[in-house]
């Protein structure tokens, strides 16, 4: 599994235009082979600020790199720049290999 993450610092003010952005916007994930999941998460307010996360979850990284050279990825991020004037600076890319993984109803 592997998981990528950005994160983005968002003036409170912008929040619910930045919200709203990702609510309406079309994705394209869910035809992808090794698309598992995804979460827009909304994180703690400090200064002003807010903290959110866009997590995305695949069967393997070479899933996710796909998707990063598909059309279905340039699609999703054409309008990327009309979006910079709701967060501050670069969205914060991480990405993570599980090394475990424990789900509801399995042993510790």
């Amino acid at each position: 599994m592997y998981l990528a993450m950005n994160r983005f610092t968002v003036p409170a003010e912008n929040a619910a235009a930045f919200e709203e952005m990702w609510l309406s916007r079309e994705s394209h994930l869910h035809r992808l082979e090794g698309f598992v999941s995804f979460h827009m998460l909304k994180g703690p307010e400090e200064a002003g600020r807010i903290l959110y996360a866009s997590h995305t979850v695949w069967q393997s990284e070479a899933h996710f790199r796909a998707w990063t050279r598909s059309p279905e990825f340039r699609a999703a991020h054409a309008r990327t720049g009309e979006s910079r004037k709701l967060h501050e600076g670069t969205p914060r890319f991480e990405g993570f290999t599980a090394i475990q993984e424990i789900t509801a109803g399995s042993p510790a």
